[in-house]
């Protein structure tokens, strides 16, 4: 079983709008994430509903997924489920005193997946626990380079 929530933040010194500019450019994606290493959006346009080709990779492992953009709130909050295990990654942003704070998540619907990624990380990525340590280091690494990238825009 997948835990339902992972997460984490990372207070940066920009404006929502600057940050916003950094999380929204979605073709970008594999400059932040050690996983997902390119975001190609059909039709070019990020947007509310729009459709993406990931392509992901762990070591030697590279595996494609695709997603679609279930909320798009300009300079709050941009987040896409993914259609093989049915869990959804969003990036919020919240005005602070000093810029801005970032909130990562994967969120897994009551703690489930789809059988065919419950099968893959426990046989092919050393199981559920692992992999989701492994999530929750990779969310920390995005966020230090969003903050990065945002903060010198």
């Amino acid at each position: 079983m997948a835990e339902p929530i992972i997460e984490d933040s990372i207070d940066v010194n920009a404006t929502p709008e600057a940050v916003w500019s950094v999380i929204s450019d979605l073709p970008r994606m594999g400059e932040w994430s050690p996983q997902c290493k390119k975001m190609i959006v059909f039709g070019g346009e990020v947007k509310q509903g729009a459709r993406t080709l990931n392509v992901n990779r762990r070591g030697p492992l590279v595996w494609p997924t695709s997603a679609k953009i279930v909320t798009f709130d300009t300079n709050r909050e941009i987040a896409f489920r993914i259609s093989e295990n049915h869990t959804v990654w969003s990036y919020k942003i919240d005005a602070t005193e000093t810029g801005s704070r970032v909130t990562e998540s994967r969120v897994a619907e009551g703690g489930k997946t789809t059988a065919l990624s419950a099968f893959l990380v426990d046989k092919v990525f050393g199981g559920n626990d692992s992999f989701e340590d492994e999530l929750r280091e990779g969310i920390r690494e995005t966020l230090g380079k969003i903050k990065r990238a945002a903060e010198s825009v």
